[in-house]
């Protein structure tokens, strides 16, 4: 090489270089590291040219005479110091050295530690939105539109609660008063309000006390079953867990469903209502309205049809309520047969309206009916929000403690 020469021992700069960049990418990075070292101090000086004269030459030079001499040194090229020739190449390698040093910093850093590249953190999952769609439910016992509140992250599977309202009421207003669809979202599960029309009841009342209604596959029991089914078939429901619960109107008539179709319903729920089957006109009904059905219990229900297990019933009712009698909460919960069961009584007072809760255990100590007297509340949804009509919101919370106790029921073996 014209401008130096390494040692015979030692590789090229160049070669090292690619060497090291070899070792690096196999995670020997002792080895890569050594290499560095060795390239950095291992050039030696350049001999001279070959051309150039040996000493011993100009000795003889200086015996000769002088205008010999400067032909001679005239003919002669120039040649630069010997250190500037071995400076110049030293210098440019040790930089580009220098720069594989620099690039391979980072990863010397941590010499003796395998190299693993870091996982990607999960990407965060964005919580969907829920929905309150506006649907319509045909089968031959008619037709009825509803509202469907779908959560944003529902549980696998979710449970589902079907929601009746009172007279004068509709889905909207009822969801609103009762505050269930925040409880809901919260919960994951999915709730169906069935929406009556005024073709079928001038005060949008569910006609609780029409025999027809009452039964199992016939009208409005049907077209309700009807739509729970439709939910079901649609969306990812626990077929297990399935409930139903209404106020004034609706808590009477989603007691005659439940009763027409255990297979379908594990709980209800029945506020303000009365019980199934207790009246079989519209005369009938104002009579158990005002007083309580007469002689129900000694005598077969009127529509609804007798089930041969006890359906798991919670109840609330203001007894101050002037538009349903409290002595229809009594029929409720003779219907519900807690004579077999143990009852255990709590007070409760000191904040919003007092009440008395009374819980009714089977022989296994599990609570099979739930009773709720809430005194100086009258026809209203207890704990409901004023956003929506007949709501006391004095009263404990009545969509909670609903929830509370259908979330301990389900159909099936428990």
């Amino acid at each position: 090489m014209q401008d130096g020469v390494r040692d015979r021992n030692v590789r090229s700069p160049f070669a090292d270089m690619i060497e090291v960049t070899r070792l690096t990418s196999l995670g020997r990075l002792d080895e890569a590291t050594a290499l560095i070292q060795r390239s950095l101090g291992g050039y030696a000086a350049a001999p001279p040219p070959p051309d150039a004269p040996a000493p011993q030459a100009a000795t003889r030079r200086a015996e000769a005479p002088q205008e010999a001499q400067r032909e001679v040194r005239q003919k002669m090229p120039r040649a630069e110091p010997a250190r500037t020739v071995i400076a110049e190449p030293a210098v440019r390698v040790r930089k580009a050295v220098g720069k594989v040093v620099r690039g391979l910093a980072p990863v010397l850093k941590g010499l003796g530690h395998a190299r693993r590249i870091p996982a990607r953190p999960p990407a965060p999952r964005t919580p969907a939105e829920s929905r309150f769609v506006a649907l319509s439910h045909v089968e031959p016992a008619g037709s009825r539109d509803y509202k469907l509140f779908i959560p944003g992250q529902p549980a696998e599977p979710a449970p589902l609660v079907v929601m009746l309202h009172g007279c004068t009421q509709n889905p909207d207003d009822f969801a609103a008063g009762t505050g269930m669809n925040a409880l809901a979202e919260r919960a994951g599960f999915f709730v169906a309000y069935p929406a009556q029309s005024r073709q079928a009841h001038v005060q949008r009342c569910w006609n609780w006390y029409e025999p027809r209604d009452q039964r199992r596959e016939s009208g409005e029991a049907a077209i309700i079953a009807g739509i729970t089914r439709a939910v079901m078939a649609a969306h990812p429901i626990d077929p297990t867990r399935v409930y139903i619960a209404g106020m004034s109107a609706g808590g009477a008539a989603a007691l005659n469903i439940a009763r027409a179709y255990p297979d379908l319903y594990a709980a209800v729920g029945v506020h303000s209502g009365l019980a199934a089957g207790c009246a079989r006109d519209l005369g009938s009904a104002l009579m158990a309205m005002q007083v309580g059905a007469p002689g129900l219990g000694t005598a077969p229900s009127f529509g609804a049809a007798p089930v041969g297990q006890r359906i798991p019933t919670i109840v609330f009712h203001g007894e101050d309520d002037g538009t349903v009698s409290v002595r229809n909460a009594d029929q409720v919960l003779a219907q519900a047969n807690v004579a077999g069961l143990t009852a255990r009584s709590e007070t409760f007072e000191g904040r919003g309206h007092p009440f008395t809760r009374t819980r009714y255990q089977d022989e296994t100590g599990r609570v099979m009916v739930e009773d709720w007297r809430v005194r100086g509340a009258g026809h209203a949804w207890s704990g409901g929000r004023p956003e929506g009509s007949y709501t006391d919101s004095d009263g404990p919370d009545a969509s909670r403690a609903m929830l509370d106790f259908f979330a301990a029921h389900r159909l099936g073996p428990q």
